[in-house]
């Protein structure tokens, strides 16, 4: 039997899902590029993602890109604005506080189920976070990166894509650009000292409740910095006269 005649442009034509997953692997590329410079401070809250310079500097086409920034659009790290484009976020002081009172309720459930489900050797590389962090050698991020064993080791897809994907990036880019939005010093230690005391016990109960506490402290906290920091006396007046200023 005779092959069949193939022409130049038949065999130019990649399989069918080649494509797709290049252009996923081209989305992927831009899309943490693009968070890199937000969280990093490159790209500050308000500043335009440009879509033009950075199809030149990545040397991509305006179709991934625009799929990585509708992405980031999704994680509420970027916001487009008619005739103007995409740019980051600005987020007012009222919707960090609301978003932390909504993480006080996420991470108590996450310690809970972390109690319940934690492997021996999820425990073990949680405990051994811990020491980690109490040492003068402990690296930048640990505080963030305990707060995530924990919720990888609620075992429940849901709440780690809500937490670890979601609101631990928004928090970085927070903590990067609002000065009065800080992790508690020495006590944090402590805290974390007695939520991992619950969870090797597995008890759920005081777990959840320890967590709570602990996002509680730094809710109340930032919102007294920042009351100090504007001289106001609610947060509205704080969010007006960091309008202002």
């Amino acid at each position: 039997m005779n092959p069949v005649p193939t022409t130049p442009d038949d065999l130019a034509l990649p399989d069918s899902d080649v494509l797709p997953r290049r252009n996923g692997r081209e989305v992927e590329r831009i899309f943490e590029k693009i968070l890199d410079d937000i969280i990093s401070g490159v790209l500050l809250p308000g500043a335009k993602v440009n879509e033009p310079v950075i199809a030149r500097a990545m040397g991509v086409s305006r179709g991934p890109l625009r799929e990585a920034i509708r992405r980031l659009e999704e994680r509420q790290l970027v916001q487009r604005t008619p005739n103007y484009g995409a740019r980051v976020v600005q987020h007012k002081p009222r919707e960090v506080l609301d978003a932390l009172l909504i993480r006080e309720s996420l991470e108590g459930l996450s310690a809970r189920l972390a109690a319940q489900n934690m492997s021996k050797e999820e425990l073990r590389e949680l405990r051994a976070e811990y020491e980690l962090g109490v040492s003068p050698e402990r690296p930048p991020g640990h505080h963030s990166e305990f707060h995530r064993r924990i919720v990888r080791g609620s075992h429940n897809a849901r709440l780690i894509r809500m937490l670890n994907d979601d609101f631990f990036q928004l928090f970085k880019l927070w903590r990067m650009t609002l000065g009065w939005l800080r992790y508690g010093g020495g006590e944090s230690w402590g805290e974390h000292e007695r939520i991992l005391d619950a969870i090797e016990h597995r008890d759920a109960d005081v777990a959840e409740l320890l967590m709570r506490r602990h996002i509680r402290r730094l809710r109340e906290q930032s919102e007294a910095r920042l009351l100090a920091f504007t001289g106001t006396d609610s947060v509205e007046a704080a969010t007006a006269f960091l309008a202002r200023n």
